[in-house]
């Protein structure tokens, strides 16, 4: 393992987890028009600090108004899952 990889275990460890935000937002130029911009980074979970930090940026930075945030999150470690398959289909 890298340490990279050793820094990332360590963190998901600590409850870090991979969230993933989709920011609507006002087109500048067109305020009518919404736009779509995805951001992902590992965060924590409920504060999500380092989602509010991108989003302090974006306010004072970037002319575009947020109009909504949503926002999910994944757990990385996980205890291994598996089902049966429903069924087999082969296409031709």
């Amino acid at each position: 393992m890298s340490r990279r990889d050793h820094e990332e275990l360590r963190r998901q460890l600590e409850g870090w987890r991979l969230a993933t935000a989709e920011i609507v937002y006002h087109m500048p130029d067109h305020p009518g028009v919404l736009q779509t911009f995805v951001w992902q980074h590992y965060d924590l979970a409920p504060h999500y600090p380092v989602l509010r930090r991108f989003l302090d940026f974006w306010v004072k930075n970037i002319d575009a108004k947020l109009h909504s945030v949503t926002v999910g999150r994944t757990e990385i470690l996980t205890p291994p899952r598996w089902t049966h398959a429903a069924g087999i289909f082969q296409l031709h």
